[in-house]
């Protein structure tokens, strides 16, 4: 018999952490709780957890930081779904910078929480196990002499000089070492950076992978670090050790 997926629960509400966690028990899921920064730590340092519903207004450490520091960490493998009570369209982007994999506003109906972690964990799966990516060092080295900060997040060049990453240039950066000699599709692409599926009108990962090539200094007639595969997507051809 198959486990059921084990949620972590992250909201300074009580009362709403309760009806969520009932809920999503009846449901199926195993749910465990916390309220601040210090008790989502110790969750995680004692259970394995599947999916992380992390509300962004938080006491003291708010839900951007501790995204942030999950990624810096190298936990990209456990998917989070964000909430918050802000709307904007910049909060939604910067929490998907930062490594949500998906931004829900409250307040919301418990059927769409539902439905949302249920497609999370499904674009999680389907990625196959060769693109599930390991632990990370503090920096990595590729090409000639280029190194990535993988907690800082910018690029250091063979002189030294320092090169900055937007937050969506360095989670695709991150995403195409971490599967060096892989080819992504854009659709897993997608997935993996910003959690949504693919959509035949978008070319945000053909502009960032732009970007990237400028900041890498490609050839963007004849690059040698990010490749185009003809309808198959990118892959990034250099070996990538750690520094």
């Amino acid at each position: 018999m198959d486990r059921p997926d084990h949620l972590l629960l992250v909201d300074d509400d009580r009362q709403l952490l309760t009806l969520l966690a009932d809920y999503l028990q009846a449901a199926g899921f195993r749910i465990s709780t916390a309220t601040n920064a210090t008790q989502m730590r110790q969750v995680l340092a004692q259970q394995a957890i599947d999916l992380i519903v992390l509300d962004l207004m938080l006491p003291g450490e708010d839900g951007l930081s501790l995204c942030r520091d999950l990624r810096s960490r190298g936990s990209v493998h456990i998917p989070v779904l964000m909430l918050t009570a802000r709307a904007e369209e910049a909060d939604r982007i910067v929490g998907l910078e930062m490594g949500a994999d998906d931004y829900l506003t409250k307040p919301f109906a418990s059927r769409e929480l539902l439905a949302r972690i249920r497609a999370v964990l499904r674009r999680t799966r389907m990625l196959p196990p060769a693109l599930q990516p390991a632990a990370v060092a503090r920096e990595l080295v590729f090409g000639d002499g280029w190194r990535l900060d993988t907690v800082a997040r910018h690029l250091v060049d063979a002189e030294g000089t320092l090169v900055s990453l937007t937050g969506g240039e360095y989670r695709l950066l991150r995403v195409l070492m971490d599967h060096a000699q892989q080819v992504l599709s854009r659709d897993q692409l997608l997935n993996l950076t910003q959690g949504r599926e693919d959509d035949p009108f978008d070319r945000s990962i053909d502009l960032l992978v732009s970007r990237l090539r400028q900041r890498l200094r490609e050839d963007a007639r004849e690059p040698r670090l990010i490749k185009t595969v003809r309808n198959g997507g990118y892959v990034f051809c250099a070996e990538v050790q750690a520094g």
